[in-house]
């Protein structure tokens, strides 16, 4: 009897250390540390580095130009001021070559060259209010670029003495054009066919020198953004 109390008593032992051994090769995990990131001070500017403007980091913001009350754009000239832009840029027109002295570079045939495309953009711009199809686009520009059109929208700037002596000695010079348009000429007449391109080269030429200058000439004509096409055919009639 004794003996089997011992070898209880000897079990339970081996017992309780298995168990002291199990706990103590386990350890309970213990807490990840976690410390919390200073806040860094921001690196003072040097003297040397130019402080950016508090507008630098808005988004640039589009303001579209002023409407007229049949909803067309108005040419800055009728609103007083829209800052000299026009659509949230400087000019609508492809920037020309810097060219200081065209006449030097250039001959007459090649500033109305420019100046013929310069013109028409500026007649189809005007057509394009209100809208309406193409063929009737196409039939408002064409009335408007044809010699005889041009004559009397240059015969109307120079009754109301609007151009400089410079402008005119550039109508002078664009007048000797020599072309192979005998059609036009043909129907036209050799004397209105020049009078025409003499226009066209003074168009070219302040495409080329003085891009505010042509946009006042335009205007003056009747062309701007929103205009009743009344006004030019007025002019040419």
């Amino acid at each position: 009897m004794a003996a089997a109390s011992s070898s209880v008593i000897t079990c339970a032992s081996v017992t309780l250390r298995l168990r002291a051994s199990s706990w103590d090769t386990n350890p309970s995990p213990k807490p990840i540390p976690f410390t919390i990131p200073s806040k860094k001070k921001k690196k003072p500017l040097l003297s040397s580095e130019p402080a950016l403007p508090s507008s630098a980091s808005q988004p640039l913001r589009f303001t579209p130009p002023k409407m007229n009350n049949n909803n067309a754009h108005v040419h800055p000239r009728e609103q007083g001021s829209l800052d000299e832009l026009y659509l949230g840029y400087e000019r609508w027109l492809p920037a020309a070559p810097k060219v200081k002295s065209p006449r030097s570079i250039y001959n007459a045939a090649s500033l109305a060259y420019i100046g013929d495309c310069i013109y028409e953009l500026y007649a189809r711009r005007h057509f394009l209010f209100p809208p309406s199809s193409i063929d009737v686009y196409n039939d408002r520009v064409m009335a408007i670029v044809r010699c005889e059109s041009q004559d009397a929208l240059l015969k109307k700037l120079l009754d109301d003495d609007y151009l400089s002596e410079e402008e005119r000695d550039i109508l002078r010079w664009g007048k000797n054009i020599v072309s192979g348009k005998r059609r036009t000429i043909k129907r036209a007449g050799v004397a209105v066919y020049n009078r025409a391109s003499s226009l066209e080269t003074l168009v070219g030429y302040l495409y080329l020198t003085d891009v505010q200058r042509l946009e006042d000439l335009m205007f003056k004509l009747g062309f701007s953004t929103g205009a009743s096409s009344d006004l030019i055919f007025r002019e040419t009639s």
